[in-house]
């Protein structure tokens, strides 16, 4: 059995570089895949980014939008196995779990949403805090527990975030010691953010290792007294700069300047029956070997830029780099099916159970809706006519009251009072005067509405030209009132189907142009326009051209030698809250190294303003 950990820094990110998620995870060729990282809320979950063929996966998403975090880390396995049902492969989980606290849901059907086993002393509300984020997922294999973690980040001025990484590893210790003290085994895999020893880190100093992280990381190995193992250091005891995150913003992938803070972890005793035999336990008996997954790194030797402030094309991939460890003699387990957790079962996956009611809803609600569309597309409608004693009826193309020509009318979707219809010829001249003055308002309203002609002129009037600036503006006003006029004159209204094709157009100006005319003007015009913008383009490049050479020149007279290699630094801005935020630096153009490497970062910094010395 093979298993691979990797902060893949966003999951999309990952599925996108490697063309599909399947891709990704067949490129490891292992049995179980922990990722962290995954920067996925929980209704963004789609098949894409969570189902794979031959796979079974399991999630936690950020619950939390505290400091901004929603989306923020996240954590995924996936399981590769031949069927996800009745199947005895050790690789299939027999149970899940999301989160370590048990309180944010269990899915086996004999347990309660409850506080997990050793976690009684802390309160719900600790536990949920650290519950929050989407940092756990644990599956159960039979065999052995695996955590699949990604450990907080906390930095050395934030307090806040320094207490809830202690909380967050005190109790996840207690969880530990409880599978323990039931006998279980215990496979712990991914980014703790912690780096235990200064082997572990490139620049480690004289007090590195007295952190307290790091202190409680060391205490809970077997040689410290503790139950577990650090795998890898187990296999590779003196390995040095064996790094798994290098920093992104400083180039440090090309000198390999970085740490080791993605681990595999185990504790318990090896399946043997004479396990209680000395030297019998995991790593010694089913641990065949664990190493670190350069390949995957982002920046590789000889096809790869330098970094000079940046890289000069983007470099694909995470900052972090996978680890794995390979198991032997791991036999089968009892028949089982993938627990509810698994992404095939998420309503945002696999679909909401319908129940007979909904369906049966749902198609009485079409039916309405389509007897409604026919009754209205074949039936008179009763049309309002604001002051009328009564409603007239007659249909919505064209609405026959003596003296008008109105082609559209407000509706009376009102059948419950239906006042009884009266014929357009027997109409009454107290009836027609009655009315008058709304028909007068529709008929108004109808004809200040653009037809078609004239929205097409004025989609074509907005794209301004050059001559247009030079032009006097045209007054509106008058096109208003006649239009306004038009609409007050009951026997000025045309109809619409007696109007010419080769009717007259006004143009903007007034002037009456039949087609032809007014295609040749448009067509001498639009060549003088385009004339026109190619050469103020042309000058606007040559102008931008000639400030852009002016400010090169001013920047190469005034940008900031470093000492170590006479050549040009590069400017960065304070972005950490304080004194200095927002200040100008300059700092050494090369990739971050060993300084004993003359070819990396000479260490050169300089405020831009000589102004600012801090004390």
């Amino acid at each position: 059995m093979k298993i691979v950990t990797y902060n893949v820094n966003g999951l999309r990110q990952r599925i996108s570089q490697f063309g599909s998620l399947l891709k990704l995870l067949n490129s490891f060729d292992a049995d179980i895949i922990c990722i962290q990282e995954t920067k996925l809320r929980r209704q963004e979950l789609t098949a894409d980014l969570a189902i794979a063929d031959g796979y079974e996966s399991f999630f936690s998403c950020t619950r939390t939008s505290d400091k901004g975090r929603t989306g923020y880390s996240g954590v995924a396995t996936f399981c590769r196995v031949k069927s996800a049902f009745s199947s005895v492969e050790a690789a299939l989980p027999i149970a899940a779990e999301e989160g370590f606290t048990g309180l944010l849901r269990c899915f086996r059907k004999d347990e309660a949403a409850s506080v997990a086993e050793g976690l009684q002393e802390f309160s719900r509300e600790e536990l949920l805090k650290v519950d929050s984020e989407g940092r756990c997922i644990i599956t159960d294999h039979g065999h052995f527990v695996l955590f699949n973690l990604y450990g907080p980040r906390a930095g050395s001025d934030d307090a806040d975030r320094i207490q809830f990484k202690l909380n967050f590893f005190k109790i996840l210790e207690k969880r530990w010691e409880s599978l323990l003290h039931r006998g279980r085994r215990i496979f712990v895999v991914g980014d703790l953010n912690i780096a235990p020893c200064a082997i572990d880190r490139c620049d480690a100093g004289p007090d590195f290792e007295e952190n307290e992280f790091r202190t409680w990381f060391r205490s809970m190995l077997v040689k410290s007294g503790g139950h577990f193992f650090d795998v890898f250091r187990a296999k590779n005891p003196n390995r040095r700069e064996a790094f798994t995150c290098w920093p992104s913003n400083t180039g440090a992938e090309q000198f390999n300047y970085g740490t080791r803070i993605d681990h595999i972890l185990c504790a318990g005793s090896c399946l043997h029956e004479e396990h209680d035999v000395e030297g019998h336990n995991l790593v010694t008996c089913h641990v065949k070997e664990c190493n670190i997954l350069t390949e995957y790194k982002r920046w590789k030797p000889g096809n790869a830029p330098s970094w000079k402030g940046g890289w000069n094309s983007k470099l694909e991939g995470s900052d972090h780099a996978p680890v794995y460890t390979s198991l032997v003699e791991i036999p089968d387990v009892s028949q089982h099916s993938t627990p509810s957790l698994a992404a095939r079962y998420l309503p945002m996956i696999h679909g909401l159970q319908q129940t007979l009611v909904s369906v049966l809803m749902r198609r009485q609600a079409a039916k309405q809706v389509e007897s409604h569309v026919v009754s209205s597309s074949f039936s008179d409608e009763s049309i309002s006519l604001g002051g009328c004693s009564h409603s007239v009826k007659r249909l919505t193309t064209n609405c026959n009251v003596p003296g008008t020509d109105i082609s559209c009318c407000s509706l009376d979707q009102d059948s419950e009072n239906t006042i009884p219809n009266v014929d357009d010829h027997s109409e009454d001249l107290t009836e027609e005067a009655t009315c008058n003055n709304t028909i007068a308002f529709n008929r108004e309203y109808v004809s200040s509405m653009p037809n078609k002609e004239t929205r097409k002129r004025a989609r074509k009037s907005q794209q301004l030209s050059l001559r247009s600036f030079f032009q006097k503006s045209p007054n509106l006003d008058n096109g208003v009132d006649s239009a306004t006029d038009i609409s007050t004159n009951q026997t000025g209204v045309l109809d619409s189907n007696n109007q010419s094709q080769e009717a007259p157009v006004m143009d903007d100006q007034g002037c009456s142009l039949t087609q032809n005319d007014t295609n040749g003007s448009a067509s001498s015009q639009g060549q003088e326009e385009q004339d026109g913008s190619y050469y103020l383009e042309k000058e606007k490049n040559s102008v931008a051209l000639l400030e852009w050479q002016r400010i090169q020149l001013l920047m190469q007279n005034s940008i900031t030698l470093c000492k170590g290699h006479r050549e040009p630094c590069v400017s960065r801005v304070v972005k950490k809250p304080g004194p200095t935020f927002g200040l100008r630096f300059y700092v050494c153009a090369r990739a971050e190294g060993p300084s004993s490497n003359p070819e990396a970062n000479c260490g050169y910094f300089r405020w831009a303003s000589m102004k600012y010395r801090p004390k």
